[in-house]
């Protein structure tokens, strides 16, 4: 596992990764898209790729990030995940991909999904699994600044499926194991850049401090709630680690279709995205991508949601104006 750790940190370092950089106006332009739930061949999911293929030439975004239940048909598992990643592929964009619940009810286990996507160009968390480390394709990424050095860190984690304890119901959790993980590379990414860098998080179950956040009405917030957040039962403290280790300053979640809030908890904002997907599932009025620009430099973060149609709805710069 120390080897795989000390691989994974060589190759942010040392560039063995395509690297990712803040542009020349000092900004990082991110779309997320999550929930598409693709099957090949389905007349709903031709109006998704169409949206996604709208929404990047739009935006131009340096990167996009799928948080999960992209792929759900059960059969032409291959040929699904090639066409949706064709989208950012044709289009030389980078991109990040994490597992939702719905990944691996098909023909293809949870691994076998992760070695087949993490063969696939421009993808940057290309490791399937790490040893001793729960879960798949997690990964951690910096995006550099003019002068080549660290400037900021994209941490993607496999949030799981469902609960693996029998007499616990309801879904997966973030493990000790990850949130283990996650605190060596905050320690490293500090040790190696004198700092503390900030940072962004993406997953695609929401942790259980959504809906704390959310119910609380001082916390300051933005866009809206229409269902109960299905997170786990289970709370194994990573929210508790991140406020800890002080790096990230936003997580990005879906699962949950009709939400699309953006919370402030403690200073970090609890997002989720804008559903992606079709009438293959429940889904909120109009699909979309939630939008997240960084700035070099800056603990700050700009969001919006980039709906179907063009309309750009909840745009906001975190932290919220006092």
């Amino acid at each position: 596992m120390k080897f795989i750790f000390f691989l994974l940190l060589f190759i942010s370092h040392f560039g063995f990764a395509q690297q990712l950089h803040f542009n020349s106006d000092g900004k990082f332009k991110i779309i997320q898209f999550t929930d598409l739930h693709y099957i090949e061949g389905a007349t709903g999911s031709q109006s998704t790729i169409g949206m996604m293929k709208g929404v990047i030439e739009s935006e131009k975004p340096d990167l996009v990030v799928f948080t999960g239940d992209v792929v759900v048909g059960h059969k032409q598992i291959a040929k699904s995940w090639d066409t949706v990643l064709d989208v950012v592929i044709s289009r030389n964009v980078p991109y990040l991909v994490t597992f939702g619940n719905h990944d691996d009810e098909g023909d293809w286990s949870r691994r076998q999904v992760a070695e087949y996507v993490s063969t696939k160009n421009l993808l940057l968390n290309k490791i399937p699994f790490i040893e001793n480390i729960d879960g798949y394709m997690n990964g951690a990424i910096t995006i550099k600044d003019k002068d080549n050095k660290d400037a900021a860190i994209l941490y993607i984690m496999d949030s799981h499926a469902y609960s693996t304890i029998s007499n616990v119901k309801g879904y997966g959790w973030l493990t000790y194991s990850q949130i283990g993980w996650y605190r060596q590379q905050s320690d490293a990414f500090r040790k190696a850049n004198n700092k503390i860098l900030p940072a962004l998080a993406f997953f695609h179950i929401a942790l259980p401090e959504y809906s704390i956040a959310f119910n609380d009405l001082k916390n300051k917030r933005i866009g809206v709630r229409y269902e109960a957040e299905c997170h786990p039962s289970i709370n194994t403290g990573m929210f508790a680690a991140m406020l800890e280790q002080g790096d990230v300053i936003g997580t990005f979640v879906g699962h949950d279709h009709i939400n699309d809030y953006l919370v402030d908890y403690y200073g970090v904002g609890l997002a989720y995205g804008c559903f992606s997907g079709s009438s293959n599932t429940y889904q909120r009025v109009k699909n979309g991508a939630r939008v997240i620009v960084l700035e070099e430099g800056q603990r700050k973060f700009t969001t919006y949601l980039h709906e179907g149609d063009g309309q750009i709805v909840y745009n906001t710069i975190f932290p919220f104006n006092k």
